[in-house]
Protein backbone atom coordinates (compact mmCIF):
# COMPACT_ATOMS: atom_id res chain seq x y z
CA UNK A 1 0.00 0.00 0.00
CA UNK A 2 1.02 3.64 -0.49
CA UNK A 3 1.66 5.56 2.72
CA UNK A 4 0.51 9.15 3.10
CA UNK A 5 3.03 11.92 3.70
CA UNK A 6 1.49 14.43 6.11
CA UNK A 7 1.45 18.18 6.28
CA UNK A 8 0.72 20.41 9.20
CA UNK A 9 -1.87 22.64 7.51
CA UNK A 10 -5.22 22.37 9.31
CA UNK A 11 -8.66 22.63 7.79
CA UNK A 12 -9.77 26.21 8.51
CA UNK A 13 -12.16 26.29 11.43
CA UNK A 14 -13.61 23.21 13.12
CA UNK A 15 -16.67 21.85 11.33
CA UNK A 16 -17.75 19.65 14.25
CA UNK A 17 -17.26 19.94 17.98
CA UNK A 18 -16.73 16.62 19.80
CA UNK A 19 -20.35 16.65 21.00
CA UNK A 20 -21.63 17.31 17.47
CA UNK A 21 -19.43 14.50 16.13
CA UNK A 22 -20.95 12.05 18.63
CA UNK A 23 -24.45 13.31 17.81
CA UNK A 24 -23.77 12.81 14.10
CA UNK A 25 -22.80 9.19 14.77
CA UNK A 26 -26.06 8.76 16.71
CA UNK A 27 -27.87 10.26 13.73
CA UNK A 28 -26.34 7.60 11.50
CA UNK A 29 -27.47 4.89 13.92
CA UNK A 30 -30.98 6.28 13.49
CA UNK A 31 -30.96 6.39 9.69
CA UNK A 32 -29.55 2.85 9.62
CA UNK A 33 -32.32 1.68 11.93
CA UNK A 34 -35.03 3.48 9.93
CA UNK A 35 -34.00 1.84 6.67
CA UNK A 36 -33.98 -1.57 8.34
CA UNK A 37 -37.34 -1.20 10.13
CA UNK A 38 -39.59 -1.46 7.07
CA UNK A 39 -38.75 -5.05 6.12
CA UNK A 40 -39.53 -6.71 9.48
CA UNK A 41 -42.75 -4.68 9.70
CA UNK A 42 -44.11 -6.07 6.41
CA UNK A 43 -46.18 -8.93 7.97
CA UNK A 44 -48.02 -6.47 10.21
CA UNK A 45 -48.43 -3.95 7.39
CA UNK A 46 -50.02 -6.62 5.21
CA UNK A 47 -52.43 -7.51 7.99
CA UNK A 48 -53.31 -3.93 8.94
CA UNK A 49 -53.87 -2.66 5.40
CA UNK A 50 -54.71 -5.88 3.51
CA UNK A 51 -51.68 -5.71 1.22
CA UNK A 52 -49.93 -8.13 -1.09
CA UNK A 53 -46.21 -8.73 -0.43
CA UNK A 54 -45.17 -6.57 -3.38
CA UNK A 55 -47.46 -3.72 -2.35
CA UNK A 56 -46.17 -3.83 1.23
CA UNK A 57 -42.63 -3.62 -0.13
CA UNK A 58 -43.47 -0.23 -1.65
CA UNK A 59 -42.83 1.34 1.76
CA UNK A 60 -39.09 0.80 1.38
CA UNK A 61 -39.25 1.95 -2.25
CA UNK A 62 -40.99 5.17 -1.16
CA UNK A 63 -38.30 5.62 1.48
CA UNK A 64 -35.53 5.33 -1.14
CA UNK A 65 -37.30 7.66 -3.58
CA UNK A 66 -37.49 10.20 -0.79
CA UNK A 67 -33.84 9.51 0.03
CA UNK A 68 -32.67 10.33 -3.49
CA UNK A 69 -34.79 13.51 -3.45
CA UNK A 70 -33.31 14.43 -0.06
CA UNK A 71 -29.76 14.05 -1.37
CA UNK A 72 -30.47 16.25 -4.37
CA UNK A 73 -32.33 18.86 -2.31
CA UNK A 74 -29.57 19.10 0.32
CA UNK A 75 -27.04 19.46 -2.48
CA UNK A 76 -28.99 22.35 -3.99
CA UNK A 77 -29.11 24.12 -0.62
CA UNK A 78 -25.53 23.29 0.45
CA UNK A 79 -23.59 26.54 0.82
CA UNK A 80 -26.70 28.69 0.27
CA UNK A 81 -28.18 28.43 3.74
CA UNK A 82 -26.52 27.32 6.96
CA UNK A 83 -25.67 23.66 7.45
CA UNK A 84 -27.42 23.65 10.83
CA UNK A 85 -30.72 24.71 9.31
CA UNK A 86 -30.53 22.07 6.58
CA UNK A 87 -29.66 19.30 9.05
CA UNK A 88 -32.35 20.46 11.47
CA UNK A 89 -34.95 20.37 8.70
CA UNK A 90 -33.76 16.88 7.72
CA UNK A 91 -34.08 15.52 11.27
CA UNK A 92 -37.54 17.07 11.60
CA UNK A 93 -38.66 15.63 8.25
CA UNK A 94 -37.43 12.17 9.24
CA UNK A 95 -39.13 12.37 12.65
CA UNK A 96 -42.37 13.65 11.14
CA UNK A 97 -42.37 10.96 8.47
CA UNK A 98 -41.68 8.17 10.97
CA UNK A 99 -44.48 9.39 13.24
CA UNK A 100 -46.82 9.70 10.28
CA UNK A 101 -46.00 6.15 9.19
CA UNK A 102 -46.79 4.87 12.68
CA UNK A 103 -50.13 6.69 12.87
CA UNK A 104 -51.25 6.43 9.23
CA UNK A 105 -54.94 5.50 8.92
CA UNK A 106 -54.55 4.10 5.39
CA UNK A 107 -51.88 2.85 3.00
CA UNK A 108 -51.56 5.95 0.77
CA UNK A 109 -50.95 8.05 3.87
CA UNK A 110 -48.36 5.55 5.09
CA UNK A 111 -46.53 5.70 1.74
CA UNK A 112 -46.55 9.49 1.82
CA UNK A 113 -45.10 9.39 5.34
CA UNK A 114 -42.39 6.93 4.24
CA UNK A 115 -41.52 9.29 1.38
CA UNK A 116 -41.29 12.19 3.85
CA UNK A 117 -39.10 10.19 6.22
CA UNK A 118 -36.91 9.23 3.28
CA UNK A 119 -36.53 12.89 2.34
CA UNK A 120 -35.08 13.61 5.78
CA UNK A 121 -33.02 10.41 5.62
CA UNK A 122 -31.41 11.50 2.35
CA UNK A 123 -30.63 14.95 3.71
CA UNK A 124 -28.89 13.51 6.77
CA UNK A 125 -27.10 10.80 4.80
CA UNK A 126 -25.69 13.17 2.20
CA UNK A 127 -25.28 16.14 4.52
CA UNK A 128 -23.20 14.40 7.17
CA UNK A 129 -21.19 12.41 4.62
CA UNK A 130 -20.44 15.64 2.75
CA UNK A 131 -19.46 17.56 5.87
CA UNK A 132 -17.32 14.73 7.23
CA UNK A 133 -15.60 14.40 3.82
CA UNK A 134 -14.47 18.03 3.83
CA UNK A 135 -14.32 18.80 7.53
CA UNK A 136 -11.61 16.60 9.04
CA UNK A 137 -8.59 17.08 6.78
CA UNK A 138 -6.38 14.00 6.60
CA UNK A 139 -8.72 12.26 9.07
CA UNK A 140 -11.75 12.53 6.77
CA UNK A 141 -11.55 8.97 5.43
CA UNK A 142 -11.12 7.58 8.95
CA UNK A 143 -14.00 9.65 10.33
CA UNK A 144 -16.24 8.69 7.41
CA UNK A 145 -15.60 5.01 8.11
CA UNK A 146 -16.52 5.53 11.77
CA UNK A 147 -19.64 7.52 10.80
CA UNK A 148 -20.85 4.87 8.35
CA UNK A 149 -20.06 2.07 10.80
CA UNK A 150 -22.75 3.56 13.02
CA UNK A 151 -25.20 3.21 10.14
CA UNK A 152 -24.47 -0.53 10.30
CA UNK A 153 -25.12 -0.56 14.05
CA UNK A 154 -28.54 0.94 13.39
CA UNK A 155 -29.26 -1.55 10.61
CA UNK A 156 -28.56 -4.38 13.07
CA UNK A 157 -30.55 -2.83 15.93
CA UNK A 158 -33.66 -1.97 13.88
CA UNK A 159 -34.74 -5.54 13.05
CA UNK A 160 -33.71 -6.65 16.56
CA UNK A 161 -36.17 -4.14 18.06
CA UNK A 162 -38.98 -5.32 15.79
CA UNK A 163 -38.10 -8.93 16.63
CA UNK A 164 -38.15 -8.26 20.38
CA UNK A 165 -41.37 -6.25 20.38
CA UNK A 166 -43.16 -8.16 17.64
CA UNK A 167 -44.10 -6.91 14.17
CA UNK A 168 -47.57 -5.88 15.43
CA UNK A 169 -45.94 -3.23 17.63
CA UNK A 170 -44.18 -1.51 14.73
CA UNK A 171 -46.15 1.76 15.30
CA UNK A 172 -44.69 2.07 18.80
CA UNK A 173 -41.16 1.54 17.49
CA UNK A 174 -41.59 4.09 14.69
CA UNK A 175 -42.97 6.62 17.18
CA UNK A 176 -40.09 6.01 19.58
CA UNK A 177 -37.72 6.44 16.67
CA UNK A 178 -39.33 9.79 15.81
CA UNK A 179 -38.90 11.04 19.38
CA UNK A 180 -35.24 10.00 19.62
CA UNK A 181 -34.47 12.25 16.64
CA UNK A 182 -35.47 15.41 18.49
CA UNK A 183 -32.65 15.71 21.08
CA UNK A 184 -30.13 15.67 18.22
CA UNK A 185 -31.40 19.10 17.20
CA UNK A 186 -29.82 20.52 20.35
CA UNK A 187 -26.37 19.29 19.26
CA UNK A 188 -26.45 21.09 15.92
CA UNK A 189 -24.99 24.19 17.56
CA UNK A 190 -21.68 22.34 17.39
CA UNK A 191 -21.81 22.03 13.59
CA UNK A 192 -20.00 24.67 11.58
CA UNK A 193 -22.63 26.65 9.74
CA UNK A 194 -20.31 27.40 6.82
CA UNK A 195 -18.24 24.30 6.22
CA UNK A 196 -15.54 24.45 3.53
CA UNK A 197 -16.45 23.44 0.03
CA UNK A 198 -14.60 20.47 -1.46
CA UNK A 199 -12.26 22.81 -3.33
CA UNK A 200 -11.30 24.58 -0.10
CA UNK A 201 -10.87 21.29 1.72
CA UNK A 202 -8.69 20.00 -1.07
CA UNK A 203 -6.43 23.00 -0.81
CA UNK A 204 -5.93 22.50 2.93
CA UNK A 205 -6.11 18.72 3.18
CA UNK A 206 -3.35 17.10 5.19
CA UNK A 207 -2.82 14.27 2.75
CA UNK A 208 -1.52 14.43 -0.74
CA UNK A 209 -4.15 13.32 -3.18
CA UNK A 210 -4.25 12.90 -6.91
CA UNK A 211 -5.79 15.51 -9.14
CA UNK A 212 -7.19 14.76 -12.57
CA UNK A 213 -4.61 15.70 -15.19
CA UNK A 214 -4.81 12.98 -17.79
CA UNK A 215 -8.55 12.38 -18.10
CA UNK A 216 -11.58 14.58 -18.46
CA UNK A 217 -13.59 15.40 -15.38
CA UNK A 218 -16.66 13.84 -16.96
CA UNK A 219 -14.92 10.50 -17.46
CA UNK A 220 -13.66 10.46 -13.87
CA UNK A 221 -17.10 11.24 -12.46
CA UNK A 222 -18.68 8.58 -14.68
CA UNK A 223 -16.32 5.89 -13.43
CA UNK A 224 -16.78 6.98 -9.79
CA UNK A 225 -20.56 6.72 -10.25
CA UNK A 226 -20.11 3.25 -11.80
CA UNK A 227 -17.93 2.17 -8.87
CA UNK A 228 -20.54 3.32 -6.35
CA UNK A 229 -23.53 1.86 -8.19
CA UNK A 230 -21.79 -1.50 -8.67
CA UNK A 231 -20.42 -1.90 -5.16
CA UNK A 232 -23.72 -0.91 -3.53
CA UNK A 233 -25.39 -3.37 -5.89
CA UNK A 234 -23.09 -6.08 -4.54
CA UNK A 235 -23.81 -5.00 -0.96
CA UNK A 236 -27.57 -5.20 -1.51
CA UNK A 237 -27.26 -8.33 -3.65
CA UNK A 238 -25.43 -10.29 -0.99
CA UNK A 239 -27.78 -9.05 1.73
CA UNK A 240 -30.82 -10.01 -0.31
CA UNK A 241 -29.74 -13.29 -1.90
CA UNK A 242 -27.25 -14.83 0.55
CA UNK A 243 -29.98 -16.66 2.57
CA UNK A 244 -31.54 -18.12 -0.58
CA UNK A 245 -28.18 -19.21 -1.96
CA UNK A 246 -27.11 -20.85 1.30
CA UNK A 247 -30.39 -22.74 1.60
CA UNK A 248 -30.09 -23.87 -2.02
CA UNK A 249 -26.64 -25.38 -1.39
CA UNK A 250 -27.83 -27.28 1.67
CA UNK A 251 -27.80 -25.04 4.74
CA UNK A 252 -30.82 -24.74 7.04
CA UNK A 253 -32.92 -21.59 7.18
CA UNK A 254 -31.61 -20.71 10.66
CA UNK A 255 -27.96 -20.99 9.63
CA UNK A 256 -28.63 -19.00 6.45
CA UNK A 257 -30.30 -16.19 8.40
CA UNK A 258 -27.50 -16.12 10.97
CA UNK A 259 -24.84 -16.04 8.27
CA UNK A 260 -26.57 -13.06 6.65
CA UNK A 261 -26.61 -11.23 9.99
CA UNK A 262 -22.88 -11.96 10.32
CA UNK A 263 -22.35 -10.45 6.86
CA UNK A 264 -23.90 -7.14 7.99
CA UNK A 265 -22.02 -7.31 11.28
CA UNK A 266 -18.69 -7.79 9.49
CA UNK A 267 -19.45 -4.76 7.32
CA UNK A 268 -19.88 -2.68 10.46
CA UNK A 269 -16.75 -4.10 12.10
CA UNK A 270 -14.77 -3.57 8.89
CA UNK A 271 -15.41 0.17 8.94
CA UNK A 272 -14.21 0.49 12.51
CA UNK A 273 -11.10 -1.57 11.65
CA UNK A 274 -10.25 0.52 8.59
CA UNK A 275 -10.53 3.87 10.42
CA UNK A 276 -6.95 3.78 11.81
CA UNK A 277 -5.60 2.35 8.54
CA UNK A 278 -7.10 5.30 6.65
CA UNK A 279 -4.74 7.58 8.59
CA UNK A 280 -1.72 5.72 7.19
CA UNK A 281 -2.68 4.50 3.73
CA UNK A 282 -4.18 6.22 0.72
CA UNK A 283 -7.82 5.85 -0.27
CA UNK A 284 -6.94 4.33 -3.68
CA UNK A 285 -4.79 1.68 -1.98
CA UNK A 286 -7.50 0.78 0.54
CA UNK A 287 -10.20 0.55 -2.12
CA UNK A 288 -7.98 -1.55 -4.41
CA UNK A 289 -7.37 -4.09 -1.64
CA UNK A 290 -11.06 -4.02 -0.74
CA UNK A 291 -12.20 -4.76 -4.29
CA UNK A 292 -9.61 -7.52 -4.75
CA UNK A 293 -10.52 -9.14 -1.43
CA UNK A 294 -14.25 -8.83 -2.16
CA UNK A 295 -13.79 -10.53 -5.54
CA UNK A 296 -11.76 -13.38 -4.03
CA UNK A 297 -14.34 -13.96 -1.28
CA UNK A 298 -17.22 -14.03 -3.74
CA UNK A 299 -15.39 -16.64 -5.80
CA UNK A 300 -14.86 -18.71 -2.64
CA UNK A 301 -18.57 -18.36 -1.81
CA UNK A 302 -19.29 -20.56 -4.83
CA UNK A 303 -17.78 -23.46 -2.81
CA UNK A 304 -20.65 -24.67 -0.57
CA UNK A 305 -18.46 -25.63 2.40
CA UNK A 306 -16.83 -22.18 2.43
CA UNK A 307 -19.85 -20.06 1.51
CA UNK A 308 -20.94 -18.73 4.95
CA UNK A 309 -17.36 -17.75 5.86
CA UNK A 310 -16.70 -16.27 2.43
CA UNK A 311 -19.79 -14.06 2.64
CA UNK A 312 -18.54 -12.78 6.00
CA UNK A 313 -15.29 -11.90 4.23
CA UNK A 314 -17.26 -10.01 1.58
CA UNK A 315 -18.80 -7.88 4.33
CA UNK A 316 -15.36 -7.14 5.77
CA UNK A 317 -13.81 -6.14 2.44
CA UNK A 318 -16.74 -4.16 1.05
CA UNK A 319 -17.04 -2.08 4.23
CA UNK A 320 -14.50 0.71 3.49
CA UNK A 321 -15.40 1.40 -0.15
CA UNK A 322 -18.32 3.79 0.31
CA UNK A 323 -16.86 6.05 3.05
CA UNK A 324 -13.23 5.92 1.87
CA UNK A 325 -14.13 6.81 -1.70
CA UNK A 326 -15.75 10.17 -0.86
CA UNK A 327 -12.57 12.06 0.16
CA UNK A 328 -10.80 10.57 -2.89
CA UNK A 329 -13.65 11.81 -5.08
CA UNK A 330 -13.39 15.33 -3.65
CA UNK A 331 -9.64 15.40 -4.27
CA UNK A 332 -9.90 13.90 -7.74
CA UNK A 333 -12.72 16.19 -8.87
CA UNK A 334 -12.37 19.41 -6.83
CA UNK A 335 -14.11 21.43 -9.52
CA UNK A 336 -17.25 19.30 -9.48
CA UNK A 337 -19.30 20.80 -6.68
CA UNK A 338 -22.09 18.25 -7.06
CA UNK A 339 -19.90 15.15 -7.35
CA UNK A 340 -20.71 13.89 -3.86
CA UNK A 341 -24.45 14.22 -4.38
CA UNK A 342 -24.19 12.45 -7.71
CA UNK A 343 -22.43 9.35 -6.40
CA UNK A 344 -24.53 9.09 -3.21
CA UNK A 345 -27.79 9.41 -5.14
CA UNK A 346 -26.51 6.91 -7.69
CA UNK A 347 -25.58 4.48 -4.93
CA UNK A 348 -29.15 4.64 -3.59
CA UNK A 349 -30.50 3.89 -7.05
CA UNK A 350 -28.04 1.01 -7.30
CA UNK A 351 -29.28 -0.42 -4.02
CA UNK A 352 -32.89 -0.28 -5.21
CA UNK A 353 -32.15 -1.76 -8.64
CA UNK A 354 -29.84 -4.53 -7.43
CA UNK A 355 -32.54 -6.89 -6.18
CA UNK A 356 -34.76 -6.94 -9.30
CA UNK A 357 -31.78 -6.91 -11.69
CA UNK A 358 -30.04 -9.80 -9.96
CA UNK A 359 -33.34 -11.66 -9.72
CA UNK A 360 -33.84 -11.37 -13.48
CA UNK A 361 -30.32 -12.67 -14.17
CA UNK A 362 -30.90 -15.56 -11.77
CA UNK A 363 -34.03 -16.49 -13.72
CA UNK A 364 -31.78 -17.00 -16.74
CA UNK A 365 -29.15 -18.96 -14.81
CA UNK A 366 -29.46 -20.54 -11.35
CA UNK A 367 -29.41 -19.59 -7.66
CA UNK A 368 -26.07 -21.36 -7.33
CA UNK A 369 -24.58 -18.82 -9.71
CA UNK A 370 -25.24 -15.88 -7.35
CA UNK A 371 -21.68 -15.59 -5.95
CA UNK A 372 -20.14 -15.93 -9.42
CA UNK A 373 -22.43 -13.28 -10.86
CA UNK A 374 -21.54 -10.93 -7.99
CA UNK A 375 -17.85 -11.79 -8.39
CA UNK A 376 -18.03 -10.56 -11.98
CA UNK A 377 -19.55 -7.27 -10.79
CA UNK A 378 -16.84 -7.05 -8.12
CA UNK A 379 -14.15 -7.55 -10.76
CA UNK A 380 -15.68 -4.60 -12.61
CA UNK A 381 -15.34 -2.55 -9.39
CA UNK A 382 -11.66 -3.49 -9.24
CA UNK A 383 -11.18 -2.51 -12.88
CA UNK A 384 -12.89 0.84 -12.24
CA UNK A 385 -10.64 1.48 -9.24
CA UNK A 386 -7.45 0.73 -11.20
CA UNK A 387 -8.65 3.01 -14.00
CA UNK A 388 -9.30 5.82 -11.53
CA UNK A 389 -5.84 5.41 -10.00
CA UNK A 390 -4.24 5.83 -13.41
CA UNK A 391 -6.56 8.64 -14.47
CA UNK A 392 -6.03 10.74 -11.33
CA UNK A 393 -2.33 10.11 -10.80
CA UNK A 394 -0.16 13.20 -10.85
CA UNK A 395 3.11 13.05 -12.78
CA UNK A 396 5.12 13.14 -9.54
CA UNK A 397 2.89 10.68 -7.60
CA UNK A 398 4.57 7.75 -5.94
CA UNK A 399 3.30 4.44 -7.39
Amino acid sequence: MVRHPRRATPVPGPVFTPAATVASCVGFVLIGALQALYGPAIPALRQDFGLSPSTAGLALSAHFVGGVAGVLLFDRLYGRIGNRRILAASYLLMATGAAGFALAPNWPTALTAALLAGLGFGGIDYGLNQLFAVGFGHRSAAMLNILNAHFGIGAILGPALIGAAGADDYPTIFLAFALVNLPLLLCLRGVGDKAPHPTEATATATTTGPTPLTRSLTSILTVFVALYVLHVGIEAGVGGWEPTHLETVGYGAGIAATATSVYWLMMTIGRFLVAPLALRFSAPAIITVSCAGMTACLLLAAVPDLAPYAYAGVGLFIAPIFPTGLPWLHRAAPGAARAGALVIAASMVGGVAAGPALGKVIEWSDIRAVPLLLAAVSAACLAATLWLIRATRTPNATP
